[in-house]
């Protein structure tokens, strides 16, 4: 499916966290509905100005009835604070839906037990994910990590069989690391997005109990469609760019040598 770049109306922008932001913007083209694990480039600044960059941010919710597009966000520069600045009824412009992402339909029909691993603003992706997976027939056990407090985790509780949480601080649920709960070889599949080191331990403890699993990887990225390479990383199975091939892939594949990644 190929991206197509628009001017999307906002609908709404609304304070989850500190830093932490809901944008909800109004789709029009029904013929390019997003996936989990897809994302878009956002820009709310002119084509001439700073910063040069657009900011992939990832798909957090869509409604095939009423185009509503959401993406959760951390504030944490120049582009992110001027996306977190739009009001109802202005506009910006995006390319999406970028990506390969999960196909939750095929995984639903191949895995009956599947858990979601998310940490932080990781999250973001898997709310759409546990909704797709459970409309295909599967509600998946959700594991999330916070380094305080969580967030957003409201939406996702009509999806899940069950949520189990982990802090840094142990402020909610267990006081540790999201790993530390996890039972790799108790499920068929595990899917994951989160911060770099969450995700290498997952991919260990499937591993090491023979259990697939799909990890969704994050990079600096310019174009967001392939063509500058920017976004390239150097695994076991050759060089890849996370935009284009990405950026879902098979964990065993990426993480042997995730640190030309960084």
């Amino acid at each position: 499916m190929s991206a197509i770049s628009c001017n999307l109306t906002v609908l709404q922008q609304e304070t989850v966290a500190p830093d932490i932001r809901r944008l909800t913007v109004q789709w029009q083209d029904p013929r390019h509905e997003p996936h989990a694990g897809q994302f878009y480039m956002l820009r709310a600044w002119a084509a001439d100005a700073t910063p040069i960059l657009s900011r992939p941010i990832s798909v957090n919710d869509f409604d095939n009835q009423t185009g509503a597009l959401t993406f959760l966000y951390q504030l944490k520069g120049e582009g992110t604070h001027k996306i977190a600045a739009l009001q109802p009824g202005q506009t910006l412009t995006v390319t999406g839906p970028c990506g390969n992402g999960f196909d939750a339909a095929a995984l639903a029909a191949s895995h009956q037990r599947i858990a979601v691993v998310g940490g932080g603003i990781g999250t973001a992706p898997l709310l759409l994910l546990c909704k797709q997976l459970c409309r295909a027939g599967v509600r998946p056990d959700v594991y999330v990590g916070f380094r305080d407090a969580t967030y957003g985790m409201d939406r996702f509780v009509p999806w899940c069989h069950d949520i189990f949480v982990a802090t840094d601080s142990g402020n909610e649920g267990h006081h540790g690391l999201v790993t530390d709960l996890l039972d790799a070889k108790n499920y068929d599949i595990v899917l994951t997005c989160g911060p770099m080191v969450m995700m290498r331990g997952v991919a260990k403890l499937c591993a090491a109990a023979n259990v697939p699993c799909l990890a969704s990887l994050e990079k600096k990225m310019a174009c967001g469609l392939g063509a500058c390479l920017g976004c390239t990383c150097h695994t076991k199975i050759g060089p890849v760019t996370v935009c284009k091939d990405g950026p879902v892939f098979n964990a065993q594949e990426v993480f042997d040598r995730w640190r030309t990644c960084m």
